[in-house]
């Protein structure tokens, strides 16, 4: 009897410490901050009234900075868009990364038929999304992936997302009214005809076999009834992906999670459902845009710029009462910024609204203007509210800073966690020595910032031997009086910097700085 009751209390006792173990791991799970990180694509520093926008409304980002922290120095990876990405979710600068340019897999193009998307990520990534996975997080990534294809080694659900939702291919993603998204690795048919939003915009022009069947019924032409309709559909991809959002977001309410919520506003073409263009109808002097700098026309092109931010705006609003709503508020770090800077074709007009704030370059350019970005960080409770910091910081740094908050080990990377900055303790925070900028598209440019100090080269492809033009960003943040004959010293430690970070890219066509580095060891 007293074996019996010996053993019962030994199984219990088992049993209760088996439950208390649940329940603690369970509790520390829940403990775990969830993470929304939302990514606007080629969306300008100044295209946020917190960072003094004052045609384009963004109530829904002004609210959130001022219930948060605005970084005013923080940086994308790389101007534009796929290894702006890679950059992101591997921590690594583009003198490393394995992606440095928008490389599509051939043949390239924008048809349904042959959707091949851009070089994927190799089989072994440690993505951001591999590391919370092993953190116990659930991962979801729902927009512009970029970074490969169902298929191939950079499927998102092969890089460490659990559910994937929206473009897979960029190229698919000019297109705001798509035949598909994608939902994992099944194709997800929505409501909308096929439309080639780069077909020609007038009779008698020259254009590939499917700009000529999109217009072979109609023959359309500006001044046609019909027009500019010909560009809009049913089904609005960036309703698709919110939608895909709050699921995401109720369905692990329960568990910490991971959302990478890149949406693809306001890259064009410039598409707006026309509820939201109302608004801004006849604040602007505008023209039609008929297409000609590539992408659809649009018979109010301003109007449409400023009406697409501002319906990003309002789906961030959506996903920040959602946590409230769901009593996810307080327990949830949201962080919105940019991959790269406003576009200069497709009928933008980045001067016009002042979209970089007066910073000098455009998307593709490593002037400030190109790979300073908007960046706006919200955890109630957490992030000092109605905060700025000038700290310097990098995309390539938020893989570190989210291993930092989970308290689990982050890869090998060129980044330094702004956990501390974050969280207001600046004087706890690591600064970098410098950041690093390699961009082999635009004739091939290397950007570095070292402190106060901005060291810039154009045109190295063709130029090697180009000479550093140096600014002084705390004098001069517009990039507009070159000092580099001043300082000698300088011009030196960006060299060096140059020489020990480039590494040989696997691709040939981004390996201009060989032959950079080459020139500068000859001259020495």
């Amino acid at each position: 009897m007293r074996i019996q009751i010996f053993v019962g209390c030994f199984v219990g006792s088992l049993f209760m410490m088996g439950c208390q173990s649940t329940a603690n791991k369970t509790t520390k799970e829940q403990n775990k901050p969830n993470i929304i990180y939302i990514y606007a694509d080629d969306m300008g520093f100044g295209e946020v009234g917190t960072n003094g926008q004052e045609k384009i409304k963004t109530p829904n980002l002004d609210k959130m900075a001022a219930e948060g922290m605005v970084f005013s120095q923080h940086y994308t990876s790389s101007p534009v868009c796929a290894p702006a990405r890679c950059g992101l979710m591997t921590g690594l600068h583009t003198g490393h990364a394995y992606i440095r340019g928008n490389k599509p897999v051939l043949p390239a193009s924008f048809t349904d038929d042959i959707e091949n998307g851009q070089q994927p990520l190799p089989e072994g990534t440690v993505t951001i999304g591999k590391m919370l996975q092993d953190a116990g997080y659930v991962t979801g990534a729902i927009g512009k992936w970029g970074l490969g294809m169902t298929g191939n080694s950079g499927a998102p659900n092969k890089q460490g997302f659990d559910y994937f939702y929206g473009y897979l291919d960029q190229r698919q993603a000019h297109n705001y009214y798509p035949t598909h998204l994608w939902e994992n690795a099944q194709w997800d048919t929505l409501a909308n005809p096929y439309i080639f939003v780069h077909a020609p915009t007038s009779r008698g022009s020259k254009g590939n076999a499917m700009a000529m069947e999109h217009f072979a019924k109609s023959n359309l032409a500006y001044g046609d009834e019909g027009f500019f309709e010909a560009y809009k559909g049913e089904e609005y991809a960036v309703d698709k992906m919110t939608e895909k959002a709050t699921q995401f977001i109720r369905g692990h309410k329960d568990q910490p999670f991971f959302l990478y919520l890149p949406y693809t506003i306001p890259h064009v073409s410039l598409q707006v459902p026309d509820a939201a263009l109302e608004p801004y109808l006849g604040s602007f002097d505008e023209e039609p845009y008929l297409g000609q700098q590539g992408y659809a026309p649009h018979e109010f092109p301003k109007s449409a710029y400023a009406a697409m931010i501002s319906y990003l705006d309002q789906e961030v609003g959506k996903i920040l009462q959602l946590l409230k709503a769901e009593g996810l508020d307080e327990n949830t770090l949201v962080i919105f910024t940019s991959d790269n800077g406003p576009t200069f074709n497709g009928g933008v007009d980045a001067a016009y609204f002042n979209s970089t704030a007066g910073l000098r370059g455009l998307k593709m350019d490593v002037y400030e203007g190109g790979i300073r970005m908007p960046m706006i960080a919200r955890w109630p409770g957490k992030v000092p509210a109605n905060s700025k910091t000038d700290h310097v910081s990098a995309q390539y740094d938020v893989m570190a800073t989210l291993a930092d908050l989970t308290g689990t080990d982050a890869p090998n990377t060129d980044g330094i966690s702004f956990l501390p900055a974050l969280m207001g303790n600046i004087n706890k925070q690591k600064h970098h020595e410098f950041l690093y900028f390699e961009y082999p598209e635009k004739g091939g440019q290397l950007g570095i910032r070292m402190g106060k100090w901005k060291g810039v080269k154009t045109g190295l492809k063709k130029a090697p031997r180009a000479e550093w033009e140096l600014y002084d960003l705390e004098k001069d943040v517009n990039e507009t009086n070159d000092i580099a004959g001043y300082h000698e010293d300088i011009i030196k430690q960006l060299d060096a910097i140059a020489k020990r970070e480039h590494k040989t890219p696997n691709f040939k066509q981004w390996g201009f700085m060989e032959q950079v580095l080459e020139s500068r060891t000859s001259e020495e």
